[in-house]
């Protein structure tokens, strides 16, 4: 058997040598995934700054402010109670608002469009102040009187379809205008005793004062700190003789508020108890 010697042995054939020229050397991007997520950005923030005069007229009409803020508190109350009874009870505030809202512009003052403010409710701005206290009286009931009125739509609804959930959502609209009517400012009971006697501010303070310590709460909280002062800055102001003349009102007028305040909390309170809901266990 032959030996195979290296001199021997098979070679492959020759292949020659060519050269090459990697070229530049390239870095490899830092924060590539920075980059990515930032590029959206870039490209709103220059539509922004190319088209910020027609956004900024867009977002001066009300209805864009007032439906942006019922979005947001449907988000909120969504993480409580789910986005469907979230959605009736924002309804039934834009309701109640709508109330005051109509009622303003009965009398002629510019009011501003509601604005919803989670877990705090929603509320409009008047840009003059009525006349007197009748006519404040007047336009706090009226917030009450159609937000009631919407609550009963809902029930009626509910009941006949028997759909629980709106059962619900109408026994806690009217809890939220039964709520409203407590005779406190800056709440539509407290603008409604207004015309009957500024006495009734000071019941309502004191009662308030009591849930809050018998239940405390941080929005119950805020309301006493708030009503505290502005009966504070009302109280301060009753002598004046811009005081006596707003608050001085025709007898009849504080017969009608009267009425109309204590027959609708009877007629909330009654409506409460028959749209109640026991719980099964």
């Amino acid at each position: 058997m032959s030996q195979i010697t290296p001199e021997s042995a098979p070679r492959e054939p020759y292949e020659p040598y060519e050269p090459w020229q990697p070229g530049p050397i390239r870095q490899e991007p830092r924060f590539r995934l920075l980059r990515k997520l930032a590029a959206p950005l870039v490209v709103v923030g220059a539509f922004l700054a190319k088209f910020k005069y027609i956004l900024f007229a867009i977002f001066k009409f009300k209805v864009v402010t007032t439906s942006l803020s019922m979005l947001v508190s449907i988000g909120a109350y969504s993480l409580l109670w789910g986005w469907k009874f979230a959605l009736g009870f924002v309804a039934l505030l834009f309701v109640h608002e709508a109330g005051h809202a109509l009622e303003a512009k009965r009398q002629g003052l510019p009011v501003s469009a509601p604005v919803f403010i989670p877990f705090l409710g929603a509320a409009i701005l008047l840009k003059e102040n009525p006349q007197n206290a009748w006519r404040e009286a007047q336009i706090a009931l009226a917030g009450p009187i159609l937000g009631s009125l919407g609550a009963a739509a809902v029930w009626w609804y509910g009941e006949a379809t028997d759909n629980n959930l709106l059962i619900a959502v109408a026994f806690t609209g009217f809890f939220l205008n039964l709520f409203n009517l407590l005779p406190i400012v800056p709440l539509d009971g407290g603008r409604a005793v207004a015309a009957l006697h500024p006495a009734l501010w000071l019941v309502g303070l004191v009662g308030l004062a009591a849930l809050t310590f018998v239940a405390p709460n941080p929005i119950l909280i805020l309301i006493l700190v708030v009503s505290a002062m502005e009966l504070w800055n009302r109280w301060r102001a009753r002598d004046t003789p811009e005081a006596r003349t707003y608050y001085s009102i025709a007898p009849w007028q504080r017969v009608a508020v009267a009425v109309t305040y204590l027959g609708l909390a009877a007629a909330l309170g009654v409506a409460m108890s028959a749209s109640h809901i026991e719980r099964s266990i």
